[in-house]
């Protein structure tokens, strides 16, 4: 065998010695990178063979190798690929940390929900019971299922301007609903909070909500009912008493100025056609009109107002008949058209008949005296109609005034004092009066005067000043002029 073959041989040996070592020490490096740990053998050695086929010893203590937190160095006999694995293998196992610390949250997640999902259930649970059994109990109550078993009648009194509150806690006072909350919740969802009514009902106990709603705010089923009558020739003054008395009105103040003012004006065209309600003591002066009335206690001056204007609308201005003889039928509005005066001056005619006459018949002369007065008065020169009963008005007597001002107390209406009607009426006269102003007898007198006491109250008429002063004087020999009731 040749030297070179030798050679060869000798080199080939060597070559595949070394790569064998090679791949040894790579297998346990990988093994010791991958489980991260490394052995540091300061006195030990590992026998490597150089490019010439010698085998060179190498120390790996400490300063060889080195072991660094999340990193390890390379020793030179490792190549890129060993490194970029060593990398990719260090990621690797960072990556499967991360997942299972992610897996580990997921699962704590996972039971975390499943508690709150428990707790969340419960609680609906709980508060479904609790709304179920309200809603259960509110709808028996809603449609007195619960109190048809022992159904009765019972009288609910309801205040003035009564609140939602008041309504249902006077309800349940009485037993006619259970559930005052459910009942406020209704009422509120149905928009019924307001129209609700004061005063006494009687109700029944096995209605439902609606059907006690609905009760409630109609007058037509309140209990609390006067009679009171309002007879003719009464005064806003007298009438607003009478009613004070009757427990219609609570605040006489406040019905005398709601008397005064124009709440009504756009209902009733009657009263809109007063232009001088500046002068006047009281506006509805007139228009009152006297009947029979049922009222219910402490009412609304307004509420009161409004049935008088109504009934006065009926009878005056809307009910129509064949009036004096007519051939067709009228209303005494219609009819009052025809005698040159207006509405309101009628009634004011009407006023001082009412308070002068002493009879039916009594009345049309008297009409005919004020007529004539009014017509030619001036030229007969009484053109005053000198009527006593505007010498106090709004007082009936001297005696009404108020002391404070009786002694210098002057009418704006005394007719004593001017020519022709007064500012308005004096009172609120009746049909008969109205009729007497509308159409009077046909007389020459001018004069008139009443025998109050012993003749029962017979009227005296006269056509001159000295036939009505002999009157007077007839009058005057039974009786002392205090007793007597005369026109002038």
């Amino acid at each position: 065998m040749s030297e070179d073959s030798r050679n060869n041989i000798d080199s080939n040996s060597i070559e595949e010695t070394r790569r064998k070592k090679m791949e040894e020490f790579k297998q346990s490096f990988d093994q010791n990178a991958i489980r991260g740990e490394y052995e540091d053998d300061a006195a030990g050695t590992t026998q490597m063979y150089s490019d010439e086929s010698s085998v060179t010893s190498y120390s790996t203590d400490s300063s060889s190798l080195k072991r660094r937190k999340g990193h390890d160095e390379i020793n030179s006999f490792s190549d890129s690929d060993t490194r970029k694995r060593i990398e990719r293998d260090s990621k690797k196992e960072l990556k499967q940390q991360k997942k299972e610390e992610k897996k580990i949250e997921k699962l704590k997640a996972k039971r975390n929900r499943r508690i709150f999902k428990l707790v969340w259930l419960s609680m609906i649970i709980i508060v479904g019971v609790m709304v179920a059994q309200y809603i259960l109990v509110g709808v028996n109550d809603l449609l007195g299922i619960s109190r048809t078993n022992n159904p009765h009648t019972v009288t609910v009194s309801i205040p003035a301007n009564p609140t939602l509150d008041d309504i249902a806690n006077a309800l349940k006072e009485k037993g006619v609903i259970e559930r005052t909350s459910f009942f406020k919740m209704y009422a509120n969802f149905t928009s019924n909070v307001e129209g609700f009514r004061q005063g006494d009902f009687q109700i029944d106990t096995n209605k439902d909500y609606e059907a006690i709603i609905n009760y409630l705010q109609s007058n037509v089923n309140r209990t609390d009912i006067v009679t009171v009558q309002i007879t003719e020739g009464m005064s806003v003054l007298e009438i607003a008493d009478t009613l004070h008395e009757n427990g219609v009105i609570s605040d006489i103040q406040a019905f005398l100025d709601t008397c005064n003012s124009n709440e009504f004006d756009e209902d009733y065209p009657f009263l809109k056609a007063i232009t001088n309600a500046g002068d006047r003591y009281y506006k509805l002066e007139g228009y009152l009109f006297p009947d029979t009335y049922d009222f219910y206690l402490s009412e609304k001056p307004a509420a009161v107002i409004e049935k008088f204007l109504y009934n006065f609308e009926n009878k005056i201005t809307l009910h129509k008949e064949k009036y004096f003889g007519s051939k067709d039928k009228v209303t005494l509005e219609q009819a009052a058209a025809g005698t040159g005066y207006t509405t309101d001056q009628i009634l004011t005619i009407a006023s001082i008949i009412q308070a002068e006459a002493a009879n039916k018949e009594d009345m049309y002369y008297i009409s005919s005296i004020l007529h004539n007065r009014l017509d030619y008065g001036a030229a007969s020169g009484v053109a005053k109609l000198n009527c006593d009963c505007t010498v106090y008005y709004p007082y009936r007597k001297a005696e009404n005034v108020p002391e404070s001002i009786r002694t210098t107390f002057v009418s704006r209406y005394n007719t004593n004092n001017f020519d022709g009607l007064p500012a308005g009426p004096v009172c609120n006269p009746g049909a008969e009066a109205i009729k007497a102003a509308i159409k009077p007898y046909e007389s020459d007198y001018l004069f008139f005067c009443h025998d109050t006491v012993e003749n029962g109250a017979t009227p005296m008429y006269a056509e001159t000043l000295e036939g009505h002063e002999e009157n007077l004087s007839m009058i005057g020999k039974a009786q002392s002029t205090e007793e007597i009731g005369w026109g002038w």
